[in-house]
Protein backbone atom coordinates (compact mmCIF):
# COMPACT_ATOMS: atom_id res chain seq x y z
CA UNK A 1 0.00 0.00 0.00
CA UNK A 2 1.34 3.38 -1.25
CA UNK A 3 1.57 5.98 2.28
CA UNK A 4 0.58 9.49 2.02
CA UNK A 5 4.28 10.30 2.12
CA UNK A 6 4.01 8.45 -1.63
CA UNK A 7 1.25 10.35 -2.71
CA UNK A 8 2.80 13.66 -1.96
CA UNK A 9 6.52 13.17 -2.94
CA UNK A 10 6.29 10.67 -5.68
CA UNK A 11 4.52 11.70 -9.04
CA UNK A 12 5.36 7.92 -10.41
CA UNK A 13 3.20 6.20 -7.66
CA UNK A 14 0.27 8.91 -9.33
CA UNK A 15 1.07 8.05 -12.54
CA UNK A 16 1.40 4.40 -12.36
CA UNK A 17 -2.06 3.90 -10.30
CA UNK A 18 -3.93 6.54 -10.74
CA UNK A 19 -6.56 6.89 -8.60
CA UNK A 20 -4.51 5.75 -5.57
CA UNK A 21 -4.21 8.76 -4.05
CA UNK A 22 -7.55 10.29 -3.96
CA UNK A 23 -8.44 10.76 -0.34
CA UNK A 24 -11.49 11.64 2.35
CA UNK A 25 -9.73 14.98 2.67
CA UNK A 26 -10.11 15.35 -0.87
CA UNK A 27 -13.72 14.73 -1.15
CA UNK A 28 -14.18 17.03 2.03
CA UNK A 29 -12.29 19.72 0.34
CA UNK A 30 -14.45 19.18 -3.15
CA UNK A 31 -17.97 19.18 -0.63
CA UNK A 32 -16.91 22.29 0.63
CA UNK A 33 -16.49 23.69 -2.91
CA UNK A 34 -19.81 23.25 -3.68
CA UNK A 35 -20.97 24.71 -0.13
CA UNK A 36 -19.12 28.23 -0.40
CA UNK A 37 -20.58 27.53 -4.49
CA UNK A 38 -24.44 27.53 -3.13
CA UNK A 39 -22.80 30.22 -0.52
CA UNK A 40 -22.09 32.62 -3.09
CA UNK A 41 -24.67 31.90 -5.42
CA UNK A 42 -26.97 33.12 -2.28
CA UNK A 43 -25.30 36.32 -1.56
CA UNK A 44 -24.94 37.45 -5.06
CA UNK A 45 -28.48 36.62 -6.81
CA UNK A 46 -29.67 39.92 -5.37
CA UNK A 47 -27.03 42.08 -7.13
CA UNK A 48 -27.81 40.66 -10.90
CA UNK A 49 -31.68 40.36 -10.28
CA UNK A 50 -31.96 43.98 -8.77
CA UNK A 51 -31.35 44.95 -11.76
CA UNK A 52 -34.33 43.25 -13.34
CA UNK A 53 -36.25 44.75 -10.03
CA UNK A 54 -35.79 48.16 -10.49
CA UNK A 55 -37.95 50.36 -12.51
CA UNK A 56 -34.63 52.08 -14.40
CA UNK A 57 -37.16 54.63 -15.24
CA UNK A 58 -37.60 55.90 -11.93
CA UNK A 59 -36.83 59.55 -11.70
CA UNK A 60 -37.08 59.99 -15.35
CA UNK A 61 -34.02 58.47 -16.17
CA UNK A 62 -34.33 55.91 -19.40
CA UNK A 63 -32.48 52.60 -18.65
CA UNK A 64 -32.24 51.60 -21.93
CA UNK A 65 -30.20 54.63 -22.67
CA UNK A 66 -26.82 55.87 -21.43
CA UNK A 67 -25.20 59.36 -22.31
CA UNK A 68 -21.64 57.31 -21.48
CA UNK A 69 -21.86 55.51 -24.13
CA UNK A 70 -24.29 56.52 -26.19
CA UNK A 71 -25.37 54.26 -29.10
CA UNK A 72 -22.56 51.72 -27.99
CA UNK A 73 -25.33 48.64 -27.25
CA UNK A 74 -28.24 47.67 -28.20
CA UNK A 75 -31.42 48.49 -25.82
CA UNK A 76 -32.30 46.25 -22.91
CA UNK A 77 -35.31 44.38 -24.24
CA UNK A 78 -34.99 40.85 -22.22
CA UNK A 79 -36.43 41.90 -19.46
CA UNK A 80 -39.49 44.48 -18.29
CA UNK A 81 -38.83 47.06 -16.28
CA UNK A 82 -39.33 46.11 -12.29
CA UNK A 83 -41.97 47.36 -10.36
CA UNK A 84 -39.59 49.03 -7.40
CA UNK A 85 -38.74 52.45 -7.59
CA UNK A 86 -35.29 52.41 -5.37
CA UNK A 87 -32.91 54.87 -6.47
CA UNK A 88 -28.99 54.21 -6.01
CA UNK A 89 -28.63 54.89 -2.46
CA UNK A 90 -31.59 52.53 -1.35
CA UNK A 91 -29.89 49.72 -3.67
CA UNK A 92 -26.49 50.42 -2.26
CA UNK A 93 -28.72 49.96 1.34
CA UNK A 94 -30.46 46.95 0.04
CA UNK A 95 -27.11 45.60 -0.93
CA UNK A 96 -25.03 46.18 2.13
CA UNK A 97 -27.86 45.02 4.74
CA UNK A 98 -26.89 41.46 4.11
CA UNK A 99 -23.36 42.40 6.12
CA UNK A 100 -24.88 43.87 8.99
CA UNK A 101 -25.97 40.22 10.09
CA UNK A 102 -23.31 38.71 8.63
CA UNK A 103 -20.86 40.41 10.68
CA UNK A 104 -22.64 39.53 14.12
CA UNK A 105 -21.75 36.06 13.32
CA UNK A 106 -18.38 35.97 12.77
CA UNK A 107 -16.94 36.23 16.13
CA UNK A 108 -19.67 33.97 17.88
CA UNK A 109 -19.43 31.85 14.69
CA UNK A 110 -15.42 31.63 15.63
CA UNK A 111 -16.01 30.55 19.15
CA UNK A 112 -18.94 27.94 18.69
CA UNK A 113 -16.71 26.64 16.01
CA UNK A 114 -13.78 25.75 18.49
CA UNK A 115 -16.03 24.95 21.07
CA UNK A 116 -18.41 22.16 19.09
CA UNK A 117 -16.92 21.86 15.85
CA UNK A 118 -17.41 23.07 12.53
CA UNK A 119 -19.76 20.34 10.33
CA UNK A 120 -22.82 21.34 11.74
CA UNK A 121 -21.94 24.63 11.78
CA UNK A 122 -21.15 25.28 8.47
CA UNK A 123 -24.34 23.09 6.81
CA UNK A 124 -26.83 24.97 9.47
CA UNK A 125 -25.98 27.98 8.08
CA UNK A 126 -26.37 27.40 4.35
CA UNK A 127 -29.87 25.89 5.35
CA UNK A 128 -30.59 28.94 6.80
CA UNK A 129 -29.74 31.35 4.30
CA UNK A 130 -31.30 29.05 1.89
CA UNK A 131 -34.34 28.82 3.47
CA UNK A 132 -34.52 32.83 3.91
CA UNK A 133 -33.64 33.21 0.24
CA UNK A 134 -36.76 31.29 -0.75
CA UNK A 135 -38.66 34.17 0.97
CA UNK A 136 -36.85 36.89 -0.70
CA UNK A 137 -39.84 37.32 -3.65
CA UNK A 138 -42.54 37.85 -0.74
CA UNK A 139 -40.49 40.09 1.02
CA UNK A 140 -38.89 42.51 -1.93
CA UNK A 141 -43.18 43.05 -2.26
CA UNK A 142 -43.92 43.80 1.25
CA UNK A 143 -41.34 46.53 1.72
CA UNK A 144 -38.29 47.90 1.85
CA UNK A 145 -38.21 47.68 5.41
CA UNK A 146 -39.56 44.11 5.48
CA UNK A 147 -36.66 42.82 2.27
CA UNK A 148 -33.69 44.60 4.48
CA UNK A 149 -34.60 42.34 7.45
CA UNK A 150 -34.55 38.78 5.86
CA UNK A 151 -31.31 39.86 4.16
CA UNK A 152 -29.60 40.69 7.79
CA UNK A 153 -31.11 37.59 8.61
CA UNK A 154 -29.47 35.81 5.48
CA UNK A 155 -26.17 37.49 6.74
CA UNK A 156 -26.86 36.00 10.03
CA UNK A 157 -26.81 32.41 8.69
CA UNK A 158 -23.70 32.73 6.23
CA UNK A 159 -22.04 34.83 8.67
CA UNK A 160 -20.76 31.40 10.43
CA UNK A 161 -19.95 29.38 7.35
CA UNK A 162 -16.12 30.87 6.69
CA UNK A 163 -14.89 30.64 10.35
CA UNK A 164 -16.63 27.02 10.84
CA UNK A 165 -14.85 25.88 7.84
CA UNK A 166 -11.56 27.16 8.86
CA UNK A 167 -12.07 25.12 12.06
CA UNK A 168 -12.76 21.97 10.27
CA UNK A 169 -9.79 22.19 8.25
CA UNK A 170 -7.44 23.24 11.65
CA UNK A 171 -8.64 19.05 12.05
CA UNK A 172 -8.06 17.96 8.18
CA UNK A 173 -5.47 19.57 6.48
CA UNK A 174 -1.76 18.77 7.02
CA UNK A 175 0.39 22.15 6.97
CA UNK A 176 1.97 21.02 3.47
CA UNK A 177 -1.72 20.87 2.23
CA UNK A 178 -3.12 23.74 3.79
CA UNK A 179 -2.72 26.32 0.49
CA UNK A 180 -4.29 23.73 -1.54
CA UNK A 181 -7.11 22.42 0.72
CA UNK A 182 -8.30 25.97 1.42
CA UNK A 183 -8.10 27.11 -1.79
CA UNK A 184 -9.50 24.15 -3.70
CA UNK A 185 -12.69 25.17 -0.65
CA UNK A 186 -13.25 28.59 -1.21
CA UNK A 187 -12.42 28.76 -4.88
CA UNK A 188 -16.20 27.48 -4.20
CA UNK A 189 -17.08 31.29 -3.93
CA UNK A 190 -16.05 32.15 -7.04
CA UNK A 191 -17.49 28.72 -8.71
CA UNK A 192 -20.71 30.29 -7.19
CA UNK A 193 -19.79 33.77 -8.83
CA UNK A 194 -19.50 31.78 -12.40
CA UNK A 195 -22.13 29.70 -12.79
CA UNK A 196 -25.02 31.78 -10.84
CA UNK A 197 -24.21 35.21 -11.81
CA UNK A 198 -24.98 34.03 -15.46
CA UNK A 199 -27.83 31.60 -14.48
CA UNK A 200 -29.59 34.42 -12.78
CA UNK A 201 -29.23 37.08 -15.95
CA UNK A 202 -30.99 33.99 -17.71
CA UNK A 203 -33.56 33.62 -15.51
CA UNK A 204 -34.43 37.22 -15.32
CA UNK A 205 -34.96 37.45 -18.61
CA UNK A 206 -36.73 34.63 -19.14
CA UNK A 207 -40.63 34.36 -18.81
CA UNK A 208 -41.44 30.74 -18.77
CA UNK A 209 -39.19 30.58 -15.74
CA UNK A 210 -40.85 33.39 -13.93
CA UNK A 211 -38.58 36.14 -14.48
CA UNK A 212 -36.46 37.74 -11.38
CA UNK A 213 -38.43 35.89 -8.60
CA UNK A 214 -36.76 32.01 -10.14
CA UNK A 215 -33.62 33.07 -9.14
CA UNK A 216 -34.62 33.06 -5.61
CA UNK A 217 -36.42 29.60 -5.55
CA UNK A 218 -34.48 28.02 -7.31
CA UNK A 219 -30.83 29.25 -5.78
CA UNK A 220 -32.73 28.12 -2.31
CA UNK A 221 -33.51 25.05 -3.52
CA UNK A 222 -30.33 23.93 -4.15
CA UNK A 223 -28.99 25.33 -0.78
CA UNK A 224 -30.95 23.12 0.78
CA UNK A 225 -30.24 19.63 -1.20
CA UNK A 226 -26.91 20.51 -0.49
CA UNK A 227 -27.26 20.45 2.79
CA UNK A 228 -28.41 16.80 2.73
CA UNK A 229 -25.52 15.79 0.50
CA UNK A 230 -23.30 17.48 3.35
CA UNK A 231 -24.64 15.96 6.34
CA UNK A 232 -24.76 12.90 5.62
CA UNK A 233 -21.02 12.52 3.95
CA UNK A 234 -18.95 14.90 6.29
CA UNK A 235 -17.51 13.87 9.84
CA UNK A 236 -16.58 16.52 12.23
CA UNK A 237 -12.69 14.57 12.38
CA UNK A 238 -10.69 12.15 10.34
CA UNK A 239 -11.28 9.44 13.43
CA UNK A 240 -14.41 9.47 12.96
CA UNK A 241 -15.26 9.09 9.06
CA UNK A 242 -16.36 5.14 8.42
CA UNK A 243 -15.04 5.10 4.93
CA UNK A 244 -11.26 6.95 5.70
CA UNK A 245 -8.58 4.21 5.09
CA UNK A 246 -6.02 4.15 8.07
CA UNK A 247 -2.69 5.41 6.20
CA UNK A 248 -4.64 8.73 5.87
CA UNK A 249 -6.13 8.41 8.90
CA UNK A 250 -2.79 8.33 10.70
CA UNK A 251 -0.99 10.81 8.19
CA UNK A 252 -3.30 13.46 9.15
CA UNK A 253 -3.14 12.97 12.85
CA UNK A 254 0.44 12.54 13.08
CA UNK A 255 0.82 15.69 11.01
CA UNK A 256 -1.16 17.63 12.63
CA UNK A 257 -1.02 16.74 15.81
CA UNK A 258 -3.61 16.72 18.66
CA UNK A 259 -2.35 19.62 20.45
CA UNK A 260 -4.56 21.95 18.05
CA UNK A 261 -7.71 20.65 19.76
CA UNK A 262 -8.73 22.85 22.66
CA UNK A 263 -11.12 20.13 24.12
CA UNK A 264 -7.59 17.55 24.41
CA UNK A 265 -5.33 21.21 25.87
CA UNK A 266 -8.97 22.30 27.70
CA UNK A 267 -6.74 25.81 27.48
CA UNK A 268 -8.89 29.28 27.72
CA UNK A 269 -8.49 31.73 24.59
CA UNK A 270 -5.67 33.49 25.23
CA UNK A 271 -7.70 36.77 24.15
CA UNK A 272 -4.97 39.70 25.08
CA UNK A 273 -2.22 37.42 23.30
CA UNK A 274 -4.70 37.17 20.19
CA UNK A 275 -5.75 41.27 19.94
CA UNK A 276 -2.15 42.23 20.62
CA UNK A 277 -0.31 40.16 17.93
CA UNK A 278 1.05 42.26 15.35
CA UNK A 279 0.63 39.09 13.08
CA UNK A 280 -3.26 38.72 13.76
CA UNK A 281 -3.29 42.79 13.14
CA UNK A 282 -1.56 41.84 9.96
CA UNK A 283 -4.10 39.79 8.60
CA UNK A 284 -6.95 41.97 9.95
CA UNK A 285 -5.67 44.61 7.74
CA UNK A 286 -5.05 42.87 5.07
CA UNK A 287 -8.53 40.98 5.36
CA UNK A 288 -10.25 44.84 5.81
CA UNK A 289 -8.63 45.99 2.15
CA UNK A 290 -9.10 42.87 0.55
CA UNK A 291 -12.53 42.75 1.30
CA UNK A 292 -13.08 46.24 0.66
CA UNK A 293 -12.14 46.09 -3.54
CA UNK A 294 -13.18 42.47 -3.36
CA UNK A 295 -16.85 43.15 -2.13
CA UNK A 296 -16.82 46.52 -4.63
CA UNK A 297 -16.68 43.97 -7.38
CA UNK A 298 -19.75 41.81 -5.70
CA UNK A 299 -21.81 43.81 -5.11
CA UNK A 300 -21.57 46.59 -7.85
CA UNK A 301 -20.10 44.93 -11.27
CA UNK A 302 -23.58 44.25 -12.93
CA UNK A 303 -24.51 47.83 -11.70
CA UNK A 304 -21.35 49.00 -13.62
CA UNK A 305 -21.32 47.20 -17.01
CA UNK A 306 -25.39 48.44 -16.97
CA UNK A 307 -24.91 51.99 -16.11
CA UNK A 308 -21.56 52.51 -17.82
CA UNK A 309 -21.30 50.07 -20.30
CA UNK A 310 -24.80 49.66 -21.44
CA UNK A 311 -25.09 45.98 -21.31
CA UNK A 312 -28.29 44.14 -21.67
CA UNK A 313 -29.60 41.65 -18.25
CA UNK A 314 -28.39 38.97 -20.02
CA UNK A 315 -25.57 40.03 -21.40
CA UNK A 316 -24.65 41.61 -17.59
CA UNK A 317 -25.28 38.72 -16.20
CA UNK A 318 -22.10 36.85 -18.14
CA UNK A 319 -19.99 39.48 -18.45
CA UNK A 320 -20.18 39.84 -14.22
CA UNK A 321 -19.09 35.82 -14.32
CA UNK A 322 -16.14 36.70 -16.45
CA UNK A 323 -14.00 37.84 -13.52
CA UNK A 324 -14.40 35.46 -11.27
CA UNK A 325 -13.88 32.82 -13.73
CA UNK A 326 -10.23 34.14 -14.00
CA UNK A 327 -10.38 34.65 -10.08
CA UNK A 328 -11.22 30.77 -9.86
CA UNK A 329 -8.24 29.48 -12.11
CA UNK A 330 -5.78 32.67 -10.34
CA UNK A 331 -6.96 30.97 -6.59
CA UNK A 332 -5.99 27.25 -7.79
CA UNK A 333 -2.78 27.81 -9.25
CA UNK A 334 -1.49 29.74 -6.48
CA UNK A 335 -2.49 27.24 -3.67
CA UNK A 336 -0.79 24.35 -6.10
CA UNK A 337 2.56 26.79 -6.50
CA UNK A 338 2.74 28.08 -2.91
CA UNK A 339 2.29 24.05 -1.33
CA UNK A 340 5.33 23.75 -3.55
CA UNK A 341 6.95 26.12 -2.75
CA UNK A 342 6.73 25.15 0.94
CA UNK A 343 7.56 21.46 0.13
CA UNK A 344 10.21 21.96 -1.90
CA UNK A 345 11.95 23.80 1.22
CA UNK A 346 12.41 27.28 -1.82
CA UNK A 347 11.09 29.60 0.58
CA UNK A 348 9.71 29.86 4.00
CA UNK A 349 6.10 30.14 4.87
CA UNK A 350 6.51 33.86 6.06
CA UNK A 351 8.14 34.71 2.22
CA UNK A 352 5.37 32.57 0.26
CA UNK A 353 2.16 34.20 2.29
CA UNK A 354 4.13 37.79 2.16
CA UNK A 355 4.97 37.53 -1.26
CA UNK A 356 1.19 36.04 -2.57
CA UNK A 357 -0.15 38.90 -0.69
CA UNK A 358 1.77 41.59 -2.09
CA UNK A 359 1.02 40.33 -5.43
CA UNK A 360 -2.27 40.20 -4.71
CA UNK A 361 -2.24 43.39 -3.67
CA UNK A 362 -0.48 45.53 -6.14
CA UNK A 363 -0.96 44.23 -9.58
CA UNK A 364 -5.10 44.72 -9.40
CA UNK A 365 -4.49 48.12 -7.57
CA UNK A 366 -2.68 49.08 -10.69
CA UNK A 367 -5.02 47.94 -13.01
CA UNK A 368 -8.08 49.38 -11.26
CA UNK A 369 -6.57 52.48 -11.81
CA UNK A 370 -6.06 51.22 -15.66
CA UNK A 371 -9.88 50.18 -15.74
CA UNK A 372 -11.00 53.69 -14.99
CA UNK A 373 -10.02 55.22 -17.97
CA UNK A 374 -10.97 52.93 -19.89
CA UNK A 375 -14.88 53.90 -21.82
CA UNK A 376 -17.56 52.74 -24.19
CA UNK A 377 -15.67 52.26 -26.86
CA UNK A 378 -13.25 50.34 -25.31
CA UNK A 379 -15.29 47.53 -23.08
CA UNK A 380 -13.99 44.73 -24.30
CA UNK A 381 -10.48 46.17 -22.25
CA UNK A 382 -12.81 46.71 -19.51
CA UNK A 383 -13.80 43.59 -18.86
CA UNK A 384 -10.27 41.96 -19.54
CA UNK A 385 -8.81 44.38 -16.66
CA UNK A 386 -11.49 43.45 -14.48
CA UNK A 387 -10.99 40.19 -14.38
CA UNK A 388 -7.02 40.43 -14.46
CA UNK A 389 -7.47 42.23 -11.50
CA UNK A 390 -10.11 40.45 -9.59
CA UNK A 391 -7.37 37.31 -11.08
CA UNK A 392 -4.51 38.03 -8.87
CA UNK A 393 -6.39 39.03 -5.99
CA UNK A 394 -6.79 35.36 -5.67
CA UNK A 395 -3.60 34.92 -4.50
CA UNK A 396 -4.86 35.81 -1.24
CA UNK A 397 -6.17 32.81 -0.22
CA UNK A 398 -2.46 31.24 -0.14
CA UNK A 399 -0.93 34.83 1.77
CA UNK A 400 -3.14 36.13 4.10
CA UNK A 401 -5.88 34.30 4.14
CA UNK A 402 -4.48 30.66 5.27
CA UNK A 403 -2.07 32.48 7.64
CA UNK A 404 -4.42 32.15 10.57
CA UNK A 405 -3.54 28.03 10.73
CA UNK A 406 0.31 29.04 10.60
CA UNK A 407 0.10 31.02 13.46
CA UNK A 408 -2.25 29.55 15.77
CA UNK A 409 -4.02 26.51 14.21
CA UNK A 410 -5.82 25.91 17.84
CA UNK A 411 -7.44 29.09 16.94
CA UNK A 412 -8.01 29.18 13.80
CA UNK A 413 -11.43 29.79 13.35
CA UNK A 414 -11.25 32.00 16.18
CA UNK A 415 -9.05 34.17 14.44
CA UNK A 416 -11.17 33.71 11.07
CA UNK A 417 -14.64 35.09 12.66
CA UNK A 418 -11.97 38.29 14.32
CA UNK A 419 -10.51 39.03 10.74
CA UNK A 420 -13.52 38.08 8.96
CA UNK A 421 -15.65 40.31 11.08
CA UNK A 422 -13.38 43.66 10.48
CA UNK A 423 -13.63 42.08 6.52
CA UNK A 424 -17.56 42.18 6.34
CA UNK A 425 -17.47 46.11 7.51
CA UNK A 426 -16.31 46.29 3.87
CA UNK A 427 -19.52 44.88 3.09
CA UNK A 428 -21.40 47.43 4.25
CA UNK A 429 -19.26 50.37 3.94
CA UNK A 430 -18.51 49.55 0.09
CA UNK A 431 -21.92 49.55 -1.47
CA UNK A 432 -22.90 52.51 0.11
CA UNK A 433 -20.05 54.70 -0.79
CA UNK A 434 -20.50 53.37 -4.32
CA UNK A 435 -23.96 54.49 -4.02
CA UNK A 436 -23.75 57.27 -2.35
CA UNK A 437 -20.87 58.47 -5.06
CA UNK A 438 -22.63 57.05 -8.54
CA UNK A 439 -26.11 58.37 -7.12
CA UNK A 440 -26.67 62.06 -8.79
CA UNK A 441 -24.49 60.81 -11.93
CA UNK A 442 -23.53 57.44 -12.48
CA UNK A 443 -20.97 58.04 -14.92
CA UNK A 444 -17.77 56.56 -15.70
CA UNK A 445 -16.04 60.02 -13.84
CA UNK A 446 -18.10 59.19 -10.76
CA UNK A 447 -17.04 55.54 -10.56
CA UNK A 448 -13.64 56.53 -11.22
CA UNK A 449 -13.49 57.50 -7.68
CA UNK A 450 -14.66 54.30 -6.70
CA UNK A 451 -11.91 52.38 -8.32
CA UNK A 452 -9.44 55.13 -6.64
CA UNK A 453 -10.51 54.04 -3.15
CA UNK A 454 -10.28 50.08 -3.63
CA UNK A 455 -6.99 51.05 -5.04
CA UNK A 456 -5.66 52.84 -2.30
CA UNK A 457 -6.83 50.60 0.29
CA UNK A 458 -4.77 47.72 -1.88
CA UNK A 459 -1.66 49.73 -1.06
CA UNK A 460 -2.15 50.05 2.07
CA UNK A 461 -3.16 45.78 2.75
CA UNK A 462 0.01 45.08 1.25
CA UNK A 463 2.17 47.22 3.08
CA UNK A 464 0.73 46.36 6.63
CA UNK A 465 0.95 42.22 5.65
CA UNK A 466 4.52 42.89 4.62
CA UNK A 467 5.44 44.77 7.78
CA UNK A 468 3.52 42.94 10.49
CA UNK A 469 2.95 39.41 9.12
CA UNK A 470 4.57 36.50 10.76
CA UNK A 471 4.48 32.95 9.19
CA UNK A 472 5.44 30.50 12.36
CA UNK A 473 2.94 29.29 15.32
CA UNK A 474 2.55 32.05 17.86
CA UNK A 475 3.99 31.33 21.53
CA UNK A 476 -0.13 31.66 22.33
CA UNK A 477 -1.45 29.06 20.56
CA UNK A 478 0.97 26.56 22.31
CA UNK A 479 -0.36 24.92 25.79
CA UNK A 480 1.66 25.45 28.57
CA UNK A 481 2.26 21.88 29.23
CA UNK A 482 3.88 21.48 25.70
CA UNK A 483 6.31 24.42 26.35
CA UNK A 484 7.29 23.06 29.78
CA UNK A 485 8.04 19.33 27.78
CA UNK A 486 9.71 21.01 24.75
CA UNK A 487 12.07 23.24 27.67
CA UNK A 488 12.62 20.21 29.56
CA UNK A 489 13.67 18.13 26.16
CA UNK A 490 15.81 21.04 25.18
CA UNK A 491 17.77 21.10 28.17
Amino acid sequence: MNTEEDCLLRPDVRRSRPGTCWRVRYTLALLACLGFCVVYGLRVNLSVALVAMVNSTYDGIDGNTNSECPGGNTPDTTYKNGDFNWDQKTQGLILGSFFYGYICTQLPGGWLASQFGGKHLFGFGVLCTSIFTLLTPWAAHQGIPMLIALRILEGLGEGVTFPAMHAIWSSWAPPLERSKLLTLSYAGCQLGNIIFMPLAGVLCASEIAGGWPSVFYIFGSLGILWFVVWTLMVTEKPADHPTISEAERDYIISSIGTSQDRKTTKQNTPWSAIWSSPAVWAIIIAHFCNNWGFYTFLTLLPSYFKEVLNFSILTNGFLSAVPYSTQWLFIVIAGQIADWLLRRRISSVSDVRKVFCVTAFIIPACLLVATSYTGCTTTTLSVCLFSTALGFTGFNLSGFNVNHLDIAPRYAGILMGITNSFGTVPGIAAPYVAGWITNKKPDRAHWQIVFFISAGLYVIGAISFVTLSKGSERRWNIPEKDMIQESVRKL
